[in-house]
């Protein structure tokens, strides 16, 4: 098959760019959940298409943080609800960070960080990783207004221990963000430092393990006082009807959630093994993804010829990051596909 002039680059390299005809691939590039949201979600949601749409949507979600709060062990006023949790990021920054203070976060990450913080004309500072990936270079009176945490580290996967995260906050004169978009598939989470520190502030999303990337969902725990700044400049109305339903009926839906994450980390378990059979180095992963590296180290040539099959997965141009690519965990089929494209590849 010969590439289309320019796709590939496009591919991997813009985000959000999909193919025309995407439905066709095997689509591994922007770490969605392979199975469907619980029958519960479905349900709740259909229950609000009617008559109640001609009516505003609880501005407070109390439902879906009052059950946030139950399955987590925190009082509602601790807990936001958001517009994904690029909105909690974004009201973050926009309530902590004015214009020309400093923002902070370690590269490689989630470099939207910096994105928003632009936006809001902060200043943006990185803190690069050594080989055993421990961040290089944080003061250790760190004077930023806020410094994003991704845990597990996107795309790579690694997880820092809880100890590392309670003592970076100690070091950081402001807010340190715990971004935890896939703790889910972790073995542990810094919900706890939130009790214990008052300058930890942790975020979660339901496109990951709840399977809600279509809805745009997320939310933050933090102390009162952080989420009563945060709910003075977010959207009055910022979650509607549908969504609201819908993030309320996933959580209480725990028995799916876990079997869900449950088949992701068990496949994730298998591919990487498979992976490091065919000489590929592997990041130990606790995200629904692996960073792998080909023997050759040439991200780009497997990057191209598995779209030439017709699998889609994440190549990045960083010269950090380019050696490798990011592979989402799909379905037991998907990823033995991938695994058999990978052998007819070679290294």
């Amino acid at each position: 098959m010969t590439l289309r002039p320019n796709i590939a680059k496009m591919a991997g390299y813009v985000p959000g760019y999909q193919p025309d005809d995407v439905a066709s691939y095997i689509k591994l590039n922007t770490n969605e959940n392979p199975y469907p949201p619980s029958p519960r979600v479905i349900e709740a949601i259909l229950s609000e298409v009617g008559e109640g749409l001609r009516r505003y949507p609880d501005a407070a979600s109390r439902a879906a943080r009052e059950e946030a709060g139950r399955l987590y062990g925190f009082d509602p006023s601790w807990i936001i609800m958001a517009n994904g949790s690029d909105e909690v990021l974004n009201n973050l920054i926009r309530a902590f960070a004015g214009e020309g203070e400093e923002i902070a976060y370690v590269h490689p990450s989630y470099s939207y960080y910096g994105t928003l913080a632009e936006i809001q004309g902060a200043k943006v500072r990185t803190f690069g990783l050594s080989e055993n990936f421990e961040p290089q270079g944080i003061p250790e009176n760190y004077q930023g207004k806020l410094f994003f945490l991704t845990n597990p580290n996107a795309p790579l996967g690694f997880c820092y221990s809880q100890r590392y995260i309670a003592d970076l906050a100690e070091r950081l004169s402001g807010v340190l963000v715990v971004d935890e978009a896939y703790a889910d598939f972790a073995d542990e989470d810094s919900l706890d430092l939130v009790r214990s520190l008052d300058n930890v502030v942790v975020t979660r999303t339901f496109s990951k393990s709840y399977s809600l990337a279509g809805m745009r969902l997320g939310l933050a725990i933090a102390r009162p006082e952080t989420i009563a700044a945060l709910n003075k400049i977010r959207d009055h109305y910022n979650l509607d009807r549908l969504a609201q339903a819908a993030a309320t009926a996933a959580l209480r839906d725990q028995e799916y959630f876990r079997a869900c994450v449950a088949k992701i980390r068990e496949t994730r378990a298998w591919f990487t093994a498979e992976l490091v059979k065919l000489g590929y180095q592997v990041i130990p992963s606790s995200g629904n993804y692996v960073f792998a590296t080909p023997p050759d180290r040439d991200g780009t040539r497997v990057y191209q010829a598995l779209y030439e099959r017709r699998i889609l997965v994440r190549h990045f141009t960083d010269p950090v990051l380019s050696h490798g690519l990011r592979i989402s965990i799909g379905t037991p089929e998907e990823m033995a596909a991938t695994v058999e494209a990978l052998t007819e590849i070679g290294a």
